[in-house]
């Protein structure tokens, strides 16, 4: 995966000299109570980190170090011994993190919360995040300076929201934080460690055993890589994310059912069978069918919509007059992607109409992005910016076609 730094870097010598950023920020956090293990490299180093700290540690955390030196990209961590699984890597205190309570203007933005709120909850942390990257004496500046150029186009949305427990109140959006040390490890679907909160501090755990010099990564969570190259700018090629998807436009999928009519009676029915979805909130004009690599992920709403338009008038009348009730018995071959198979023919003919629909509305065929992947000079003269939006593309195309392959 070749994917870029991610931080703004701020201008100038950090913790006075021209010191080594790393180093400066190892430093720091030691006084911050975000320790790392003592064999931590001091020379210039990794990838996208969430960097290590020590908070009242009951065992050691594993060896690691801060590089740029066998990362994928940008500042990252490496292991430096063997990791087993669930091993300590390194924790993080609560007093560590960047957010609208633990920064220098926290007062004022509690005075203002009623005024600072949003649905997302982003405001506070992006006021205190200006004023402290703006501010000479801010605490986090050993930090900001292992962030890229703020010029840069690709930054990411890289701040953490913590999972809210079940009791707690979801009107209240959960604010989202910075965490030094922890958000400078990158994202691989096939993660080696992942984040673990709790009262005072926040754990990177190992989650596999990871040998000697190789990279350890977290999840930014279960996501395509559309949604990888628009929240942190970079994606991972085909296959290695195998949380990857494609859509299906659910209006695709009615026009698939409207190329199969032949008289203006039959397209009304159609139409009317559309309406009928829509009140059942199974389908929207804007909205899309999730195929992922192993299993569809609006696999109630696909289903529901192929039954409805595939279904004899005779039964959809009925089904009508029921206004969509009856039994919710699972129908025969659900759909998962092995599965795919097995369902009624008309269903599978709807769906690989559909895929074909879909496949069209790209400007280029598949055929034709191998070319560009295959062709490592043609692919180094791509922007990077087309070298990711390619990787996006291949991806889902390759999914549709599975899926237009489970359908013939």
């Amino acid at each position: 995966m070749a994917t870029q730094a991610k931080r703004p870097r701020v201008a100038g010598p950090v913790d006075g000299g021209d010191l080594d950023p790393v180093a400066c920020f190892l430093s720091w956090c030691r006084r911050v109570g975000l320790e790392l293990s003592p064999k931590v490299s001091e020379r210039a180093g990794g990838r996208r980190t969430r960097g290590g700290a020590r908070a009242a540690l009951t065992s050691p955390p594993a060896q690691v170090a801060v590089s740029r030196q066998g990362t994928v990209a940008g500042y990252g961590m490496v292991a430096r011994e063997s990791v087993q699984a669930g091993e300590l890597l390194f924790v993080v205190p609560r007093a560590a993190l960047l957010s609208q309570h633990t920064c220098s203007i926290g007062g004022l933005l509690e005075r203002e919360r009623v005024a600072l709120q949003s649905q997302s909850g982003w405001v506070p942390l992006l006021l205190a995040l200006l004023h402290e990257l703006q501010a000479p004496a801010s605490r986090w500046r050993p930090y900001f300076a292992l962030w890229p150029e703020l010029g840069r186009l690709e930054h990411p949305m890289f701040c953490f929201q913590e999972p809210l427990e079940e009791e707690e109140d979801e009107k209240e959006p959960n604010s989202p934080v910075m965490v030094p040390a922890a958000d400078i490890l990158n994202h691989l679907a096939n993660h080696n460690a992942n984040l673990e909160y709790s009262a005072n501090c926040l754990r990177m755990v190992a989650t596999q055993p990871i040998p000697k010099g190789h990279e350890i990564f977290n999840t930014y969570g279960q996501m395509a890589n559309w949604q990888l190259i628009h929240m942190y700018g970079f994606v991972e090629p085909y296959p290695d994310n195998t949380d990857d998807t494609a859509d299906i436009q659910m209006v695709t999928v009615r026009e698939a059912a409207l190329q199969g009519t032949k008289t203006e009676a039959e397209r009304h029915l159609v139409y009317e069978r559309w309406d009928f979805l829509c009140k059942l909130e199974m389908v929207g004009e804007e909205g899309a069918f999730v195929i992922g690599r192993e299993e569809v992920l609006t696999e109630e709403e696909l289903t529901t919509t192929l039954k409805v338009l595939c279904m004899p008038a005779e039964e959809f009348r009925e089904l009508k007059d029921q206004d969509g009730g009856g039994d919710d018995k699972r129908e025969e071959g659900s759909l998962t992607i092995t599965n795919i198979p097995k369902l009624k023919a008309s269903w599978r003919q709807l769906l690989q109409n559909s895929v074909l629909l879909t496949l069209q509305t790209y400007a280029t065929d598949l055929k034709t992005d191998q070319g560009l992947l295959s062709n490592k000079e043609v692919y180094a003269k791509l922007s990077w910016r087309e070298q990711q939006a390619l990787q996006v593309r291949y991806g889902q195309k390759m999914i549709l076609h599975q899926l237009l392959e489970l359908t013939s």
